[in-house]
């Protein structure tokens, strides 16, 4: 199906009846991924998936946007697609958006499910620290005045060699100053405004959002429960799909 939000065309999956839940996927991903939650919810629940701008099958994004755009964008969607205080279910990007809307931009849903959510600004790895001085480094020279009229795509070609996947793999640049101003935005300190029951369900080692991260989140967030999958990564509902379902089952009663 399609619909139209913040003038973008936008494509989502709908299955099921009864009260409304919505799926919120992570960067770079589709509503595919929540095939098998889909498929196993669809009896008891109306469930609803949506491809975010430049993701899945929808359009792309036309200007950079910030989490706060991201959250106005989905009670858009909410709003337009008729849903009814649904049940938030968010992986990566897509916990990063349900965070900021339950804990600053909309009523209290009935529930969240945050599966490896993002959201927070980890401390940086030696390792990363050295690739971003060396990139800063390398940007500040780039842009001096006598060396930028030659320089051409050089700039470019030193943020694809030192950004991350995620942010080599984003097609446009507004996708690409998108991913930084999320990646640089922390949200802890309004985790302690979310008020209805959350479960975490965590990778044991997921190192893109690392277990730390649930931890912090699962202090922080009044009514919150974390549920760790042994030998998972960042994809932990997907590696570990009778696991995860099983959780998520119990949690929604």
């Amino acid at each position: 199906m399609k619909i139209l939000v913040k003038d973008i065309e936008i494509n989502y999956e709908q299955i099921g009846s009864g009260s409304d839940i919505l799926l919120l996927h992570g960067w770079g991903s589709s509503n595919d991924v929540y095939k098998g939650i889909m498929e196993l919810m669809q009896g008891s629940y109306r469930l609803t998936a949506l491809d975010f701008p430049g993701c899945g099958k929808s359009g792309t994004l036309p200007e950079v946007w910030t989490i706060d755009t991201y959250a106005d964008f989905v009670l858009e969607f909410i709003e337009k697609t008729g849903l009814v205080n649904p049940i938030l279910i968010g992986h990566s990007h897509g916990g990063r958006t349900v965070l900021k809307l339950a804990g600053e931009k909309m009523l209290t849903p009935p529930k969240i499910i945050l599966l490896d959510a993002a959201g927070l600004i980890p401390k940086k790895s030696l390792k990363r620290k050295v690739r971003d001085a060396g990139f800063s480094v390398v940007k500040k020279v780039l842009r001096l005045p006598v060396i930028n009229k030659f320089s051409g795509n050089m700039l470019e070609k030193a943020r694809n060699r030192y950004g991350s996947a995620d942010y080599r793999n984003a097609a446009t640049p507004e996708l690409r100053n998108t991913l930084v101003n999320l990646v640089n935005t922390d949200l802890r300190s309004i985790l302690p405004n979310i008020k209805c029951p959350t479960l975490l369900i965590w990778g044991e080692n997921d190192t893109a959002t690392p277990l730390a991260d649930a931890q912090i989140m699962e202090k922080l967030i009044p009514d919150a429960g974390l549920c760790v999958i042994k030998f998972a990564g960042h994809f932990a509902f997907v590696e570990q799909p009778r696991q995860a379902h099983a959780i998520i089952k119990s949690f929604l009663g």
